[in-house]
């Protein structure tokens, strides 16, 4: 009987201590836009400024996800050896487009306003991109993967309204339709893209 108790004991404490470790979707956000602040705001050379956001990229956002998903139905025609290249390639074009367009930025201000737990995998952060001189208010909904809720990952950006995931599956797909299917042309446009 004692034996049993202490189990119990055991694994109520195990559950609690990891609940414990759970990060809130909406800390996870203002974590990512406080360091990318501190990054863009600073006097670093720009090549400096990419390493930094790719560092934090490849920490918070599920690459590897959004990758597959923008593939689409094409996932499930490639080998392997082609899932692997597309992965690869990927990953570079993500990172580079990423620190490409943040890095103009010198210091975005993102305010977190609510959050909406959608299922157990997903949850929905909204926030707003403070308008400046230069540019209007924009609306920003991050859709966090929190399968695994210590570490909670980005999905997919949904800017006033338009899925960038979604955008970029569609522009990838058509790449890919006007090519006959061919997943080479993706790969071609991809490693054009790398090279500029």
């Amino acid at each position: 009987m004692k034996l049993s108790n202490f189990l119990l004991f055991f694994l109520l404490f195990i559950n609690l201590y990891n609940v414990s470790l759970a990060k809130d979707p909406s800390d996870l956000i203002n974590e990512i836009v406080d360091e990318a602040a501190t990054v863009l705001s600073s006097d670093d050379p720009v090549e400096s400024k990419i390493i930094k956001l790719n560092d934090i990229a490849e920490r918070s956002v599920d690459i590897n996800g959004i990758g597959m998903y923008t593939l689409g139905k094409y996932r499930k025609s490639i080998n392997e050896e082609q899932k692997s290249k597309y992965q690869k390639l990927f990953r570079s074009y993500f990172l580079k487009s990423f620190s490409s367009r943040l890095v103009d930025y010198t210091n975005p201000r993102i305010n977190v306003v609510s959050q909406k737990k959608i299922n157990d995998k997903y949850t929905i952060v909204n926030s707003i991109l403070e308008a400046t001189s230069k540019r209007p208010q924009v609306k920003i909904d991050w859709r966090i993967y929190t399968k695994n809720p210590k570490r909670p990952l980005i999905r997919d950006l949904i800017v006033e309204g338009l899925s960038l995931a979604r955008t970029q599956k569609e522009e990838f797909n058509s790449i890919i339709q006007n090519n006959d299917g061919d997943i080479n042309a993706l790969f071609k446009t991809l490693e054009e893209f790398l090279i500029k």
